[in-house]
Formats: structure tokens, sequence, C-alpha cells
């Protein structure tokens, strides 16, 4: 044992680290996410392969020696949306860019305010906040707003007789950039009847990238907030607060 490691090269413990810390990535990115559950899926058929050969179980071996012939494509089938959110976050510019703290602090205030300000009102709204991932293939196709981000600027955009209150507010640097922006919805079975259209669009944004997004129920006036697809429902001012000064670290 202590020969191998006089044999190590500076090349070999690099090469070693740099794995080690994808690896570490991997499991950070998919940690808590149904990529998990399928992986654990993967790691069962793997199992049942080696006990059929083992067990002489000839039908069942040929069955998943074809199925894992196609393991590449099948993870690539099943991980696309993992696997894009991963790639696009190569090379992107720091969360909030060209914000100082203060700044920082004040958006987010304004959002949390006009965000319990419509949930009183039972007003429905979508928010979305950009990290790493660009979001302009979204906003392409909504309306240009390009305006500092304030309480009464969210809400005019989300009552009632607006013509931008359909579709979702992206906020990029600070400032928000773009209302009437449709979004991708999120395709998952278990999800609840009673989440509408607007948490189904923020689910189907948050899996293809790292956005943060902020769902008002006009039906119940509760908030939710949408992270990598999933829901956490019910937040009051503080909390949702508190939840994005972790998310953006302020």
């Amino acid at each position: 044992m202590f020969e191998i490691f006089t044999q190590l090269r500076w090349q070999d413990a690099l090469d070693i680290g740099i794995i080690a810390f994808v690896i570490y990535r991997l499991i950070h990115m998919i940690r808590g996410t149904r990529a998990m559950q399928m992986i654990i899926g993967l790691v069962v058929v793997l199992l049942a392969y080696v006990s059929s050969q083992m067990l002489g179980l000839f039908t069942l071996n040929w069955v998943l020696d074809n199925f894992l012939g196609s393991i590449i494509l099948v993870i690539i089938v099943i991980f696309q949306s993992d696997i894009r959110r991963a790639l696009t976050q190569v090379g992107t510019t720091p969360r909030f860019g060209g914000l100082d703290r203060i700044d920082h602090r004040q958006v987010l205030d304004e959002i949390t305010k006009a965000v319990v300000g419509l949930a009183g009102k039972r007003i429905g709204a979508l928010i979305v906040l950009e990290r790493d991932v660009g979001l302009n293939e979204y906003i392409e196709v909504g309306t240009r707003l390009d305006a500092r981000v304030s309480k009464e600027l969210l809400e005019s955009v989300f009552i009632h007789h607006s013509p931008m209150h359909d579709g979702a507010l992206v906020i990029q640097k600070g400032r928000a950039t773009a209302a009437r922006c449709f979004l991708p919805l999120g395709v998952d079975p278990n999800l609840s009847k009673a989440l509408g259209t607007r948490h189904r669009a923020a689910i189907g944004l948050t899996e293809e990238t790292d956005a943060v997004a902020i769902v008002i129920s006009e039906e119940l006036g509760k908030v939710s907030l949408v992270v990598e697809g999933k829901v956490t429902q019910d937040l009051d001012g503080s909390q949702l607060r508190s939840s994005l000064q972790g998310l953006f670290g302020s």
C-alpha cells in the first residue's frame, strides 16, 4: 500500500481531486430531486442484472442486457433537464452581478413587501428572479420594462386591469427586466391539483434553470417559493425574506 502512494505523481493527485470534485458537485446538484430517485432506480436495475446472471435467469438477463446496452442514451433522456441546467451554468456571471450589497437587500425587501401586499389582496402573481443561468429566451417574448424594482411597480404589473398581469415578471441583476413572460409548464404527476398554471410554470422554469420563482395563489392568497422544481407553500413575509436571503446570500 505504501509503495502505491510513493509512486503517485502530482498529476495523479490532481486527476483524483478533479474527479472527486465533479462527483461531489453532481451529488450536490441532484440531492433531494427526482434525479436522485431515478439514480436509485437505475442502481436497482443494475443489481437485478447482476442477480439474474448469478441465478441463471436467462430471459430476465437478456431483457436487462439489452436495456443496459443503451444506458448512455437512457441517461441522457432521463436527465436531460439536469444536464442542460448543469452545462448552462458553466461560465455564467455571478448572481445579481453589478449590484452592491445594500442595493441587493433593497431589491429583496421591495419584492417581499410587494408579495405580501398582493397576497393580502388575493391578486395572483408569478415573479422570477434570475440567478446564474440567463433567462433571455423567456424575456424576448415578454413586454420589456427595464425598471427599478419597487413595491409599487410590482403591484401595478399584477393588478387585475393591467394588460401585463398574465405571465411572469422577470428580475435580472436587481431590475425588473420584462413582464408578461410565458414559461414552460412543468409536468409532474404527483403535483397537487390545487396548484394552478402559475405553479406549474414556476416548476417548469426552475427545473430547467437555477432561477427562483415566487407564486401567489389568486384563489387562496397564499405565497409559494419554487426552487429546482420543488414548491414550498404557505410562506409569510418573514419566511419569504429569510429564504431569499439564503438563496441570494444577502
